[in-house]
């Protein structure tokens, strides 16, 4: 349920964005037919700048709950599902020439 309503909430952000993606186009045309200054022009309008920011916070939460959940990285969940014998257990540095012969030798 969360995921759909997360997809619904992507889809609302995406259509809100790119409807003041129009309205920021319209105003600068509108603008620029007026022959107004190059000052007012870099000015967009509160209105498109909260649309704007509505867009992404919704387009954030929306995106948080479209996500499967986050899956445990550690070494022991890892672990879990290997068996021992999946595992390299590295037999070529087991020394078996050690000193234990000559110590134990003479008891």
């Amino acid at each position: 349920m969360a995921r759909l309503f997360g997809g619904l909430l992507i889809a609302i952000s995406t259509v809100l964005l790119l409807l003041a993606a129009h309205s920021t186009y319209e105003h600068f045309s509108y603008l620029k037919a007026r022959n107004q200054s190059s000052e007012s022009i870099r000015q967009v309008p509160a209105d498109l700048v909260m649309e704007i920011g509505l867009a992404v916070i919704l387009f954030m939460f929306g995106v948080t709950l479209y996500t499967p959940p986050l899956k445990e990285i550690t070494w022991a969940s890892e672990m879990r599902k290997r068996t021992i014998d999946e595992m390299n257990s590295r037999p070529s540095f087991a020394g078996f020439n050690h000193r234990g012969r000559s110590i134990h030798a003479s008891s």
